[in-house]
């Protein structure tokens, strides 16, 4: 379904070029190289079969994931609302 003057698959092929640069980005983003043997942060051993699984590895699993921020923080809000909703 073409829009406007567009013309058939044009918003198809709109779609492809950004999953394709998104794709391209993500590739460019991924670590390569040797692994260290060492944690660049905390001086900790890295694990040999972290260092296999992901090449290039930089960091221990406990630094990669404060890096990441993948701690208890996440977004949370209020999944019962206020006590006004629920009196209406």
């Amino acid at each position: 379904m073409a829009s406007g003057w567009a013309r058939d698959g044009a918003i198809q092929d709109q779609i492809d070029a950004s999953v394709n640069d998104a794709v391209q980005f993500a590739r460019s983003n991924l670590i390569s190289g040797a692994s260290a043997e060492l944690c660049d942060e905390c001086d900790e051993k890295i694990p040999q079969a972290r260092r296999l699984a992901l090449p290039g590895v930089r960091y221990c699993v406990a630094c990669q994931a404060a890096i990441e921020g993948n701690g208890t923080s996440a977004k949370s809000f209020n999944r019962r609302g206020s006590k006004d909703s629920q009196l209406r």
